[in-house]
């Protein structure tokens, strides 16, 4: 009898320390990670939907964490997710039915004006990979390295992606009517 107890009181405490730790996780990461999702996602819809399957994926594997940070493996997951939303979203849109109205209204062209959502239009043009290093790079205000090692890129592929998404983001903007630099 005493031997069971002795498992049962182990478990709890074992149960308690992955609770704890999941909290932990959860406070260090959750802000940073529901924004960058809603950076990369153009929204904050499913960010958070996804920053949630990202830590349960996390919690899954933490005896992998026991002597290391599980945040870039978070990171990596959430940028994953992303991807697969954003080919989701392909999928949906390839499909849609043409809806009836073509142009934007006068609220949304009144929206579209303001420099931020200029340069959050000019950033979804840009193709996926340079908008992830961009936004990993500016919004997350992520080393090299670290975005190298969340996108399983090269250091060399990262600064090529900054580069040119930079530039394609100046000549947009130029091109927009954003004409002059801030």
């Amino acid at each position: 009898m005493s031997d069971t107890w002795g498992r049962e009181a182990d478990d709890a405490a074992a149960l308690a320390e992955a609770d704890r730790w999941l909290r932990t996780l959860y406070d260090d990461n959750w802000a940073a990670m529901v924004r960058l999702a809603a950076l990369l996602l153009g929204s904050s819809d499913q960010a958070d939907e996804i920053v949630q399957d990202a830590m349960v994926a996390v919690y899954r594997r933490r005896a992998m964490f026991a002597a290391s940070s599980p945040r870039g493996y978070l990171r990596t997951a959430v940028v994953n997710a992303c991807r697969s939303a954003h080919r989701h979203r392909a999928v949906v849109t390839k499909y849609a039915r043409p809806s009836s109205v073509d142009a934007p209204g006068p609220d949304e062209r009144a929206l579209q004006a303001e420099t931020s959502d200029e340069v959050m239009a000019a950033l979804r043009r840009l193709p996926q990979r340079q908008q992830e290093v961009l936004v990993l790079r500016y919004y997350s205000e992520l080393s090299e390295a670290e975005i190298a090692e969340a996108l399983g890129i090269s250091r060399g592929a990262v600064k090529s992606h900054s580069s040119r998404g930079v530039a394609a983001l100046r000549q947009r903007l130029t091109a927009d009517g954003g004409g002059e630099r801030r």
